[in-house]
């Protein structure tokens, strides 16, 4: 079926289908109906409209696969329609901001949240990055995403900056050999009984107490992509390279983290600044 880009979004989808169990688990699948979807659907926008739209995607995949896999006949979502969201401009916090979150946490969480930083790179691609992904020598890092259409591992090289350089450095010459992860930790886990090592599974709840101790508006990981991409964007940086480093698939999605005013707009605006002024000159001149 579908690929999942991190263990976390991987029980997300669990989670979601055990519910669907729970509602239709005794039902033959071409039994179950759009009204009775509609209805499961217009409960969940109780909680909100992107949280029944999500529901209305998944679900929709997953009719489609056994549709595909000669399961089912027909796709009971498609009757489904979406909601409307109203999109409003995430939080962006200032590079100041970030910065100082940052210089908040211990030395450890510091590298990796400079690892996220400089490589714009997804929470996910940097709990999973290997040593051998990191080359020293030529100065890059190999990140992996599932995001592409498909679901497919797809691979992008990310030029290191000097600081991000000295950090994998650093880390380089003091890691565990028996540990292949850049970033790691012990961790009890339930389903094993016992504690055991391995990559970051989830994060979340750092960026929480990070900002708190700072004493500044709490936001996500993804600022930091979306940071570095604004910077860039109001730098002149072409789009297709941001489109390139950060690793999306379409040129819309790069644009969505452009919060940035860039200097077309600017230009834009003081063309019809200029106009105005002339405008308003001109009637002045005439009634006098």
């Amino acid at each position: 079926m579908k690929a999942y880009n991190s263990d976390s979004h991987y029980a997300e989808h669990v989670f979601k289908a055990r519910k669907w169990v729970a509602l239709w688990g005794q039902m033959n699948c071409n039994d179950i109906s759009t009204n009775m979807l509609q209805k499961f659907i217009f409960k969940r926008r109780e909680v909100s409209a992107q949280t029944a739209n999500k529901e209305i995607s998944l679900l929709k995949a997953l009719f489609n696969f056994g549709i595909k896999k000669k399961l089912i006949d027909v796709n009971p979502v498609i009757g489904v329609e979406f909601f409307s969201v109203e999109k409003r401009m995430k939080y962006l916090p200032s590079l100041e901001v970030i910065n100082e979150v940052i210089a908040s946490a211990d030395p450890g969480v510091q590298d990796y949240l400079i690892t996220i930083q400089d490589t714009m790179g997804r929470m996910s691609e940097i709990n999973h990055l290997r040593w051998d992904d990191v080359d020293l020598v030529r100065r890059f890092v190999t990140l992996y995403t599932r995001k592409k259409k498909g679901g497919h591992l797809t691979p992008r090289k990310i030029s290191l900056t000097q600081r991000l350089f000295d950090i994998l450095s650093r880390r380089f010459e003091k890691r565990d050999l028996s540990i292949q992860h850049v970033f790691w930790h012990r961790y009890w886990s339930q389903k094993e009984g016992q504690f055991v090592t391995g990559p970051f599974i989830d994060r979340k709840k750092i960026m929480k107490t990070l900002c708190k101790r700072a004493g500044v508006k709490y936001f996500r990981f993804h600022a930091l992509r979306h940071s570095g991409a604004s910077i860039m964007e109001s730098s002149n940086v072409p789009i297709g390279s941001i489109q390139r480093i950060l690793g999306h698939e379409n040129r819309s999605t790069t644009e969505i983290y452009l919060h940035s005013i860039g200097e077309t707009e600017r230009l834009a605006i003081a063309v019809f600044e200029k106009v105005q002024q002339n405008s308003h000159t001109d009637s002045h001149t005439k009634t006098n």
